[in-house]
């Protein structure tokens, strides 16, 4: 069963998601992802939001070089291990239904020398937030997380507890409906928000934010 279920007109024209694997040229490397869309549903299968924010890091929009870094709702792994290859020292999270799913992907793509560099770790927003110290990571990352609606409070919470005032969040997403915007909303309240970056083939935002007692700036 899905982890998330998706109304049938939804998954028209998603036969990509079916099949066994997904490959990705990053990082001079290739990056061959596994997807598994029936047992675990929209977590185990590369969503165009993943693909942009990758591209993203990849073009040096951020330093990643001994960044300590943290992707959240992860599902298949790609920008985690996109960041690791990049240099970053990765925590890669879901929830527990997923990990060995995820870590089999983050091991069957990262060179033994950069495996060191990326953690796989439980995180189910709002919850286990206490195994997190509190602003722990320069860069937070999230691909299509906000989707929705009763998750926003736990995921508002997860990103001010993980970030400090200098840590910088990344969000990839659509905004599909009325729902991603009061998001966007919500997340004002508390960080300073602009749009960094916009796929117009793929119709994908990239927000960043940062705490509102923090300058802007990277």
């Amino acid at each position: 069963m899905a982890l998330v279920p998706y109304e049938e007109t939804a998954l028209m024209g998603l036969q990509k998601f079916h099949k066994p694997l997904a490959t990705f040229s990053f990082a001079n490397h290739t990056i061959q992802i596994r997807q598994d869309w029936r047992q675990l549903g929209v977590a185990a299968v590369v969503w165009d939001a993943a693909v942009v924010l990758s591209t993203y890091l990849e073009m040096g929009a951020v330093e990643l070089r001994g960044c300590s870094a943290v992707e959240l709702g992860a599902g298949t792994g790609l920008v985690g291990i996109v960041a690791a290859l990049l240099g970053a020292h990765v925590t890669i999270t879901d929830r527990k239904v997923a990990l060995e799913f995820l870590k089999s992907n983050v091991q069957a793509n990262l060179p033994l020398h950069i495996q060191s560099k990326a953690v796989v770790k439980e995180l189910t927003w709002g919850q286990n937030l206490e195994s997190f110290s509190p602003g722990e990571f320069d860069l937070i990352l999230g691909a299509d997380i906000i989707y929705l609606e009763e998750t926003f409070t736990d995921l508002l919470q997860t990103l001010e507890h993980l970030s400090s005032n200098q840590s910088v969040i990344l969000l990839a997403c659509r905004i599909r409906y009325e729902r991603d915007n009061n998001f966007l909303v919500m997340l004002k309240r508390q960080f300073t928000v602009s749009k960094v970056h916009y796929d117009p083939e793929k119709d994908v935002h990239i927000f960043k934010a940062q705490k509102r007692n923090h300058r802007e700036g990277l």
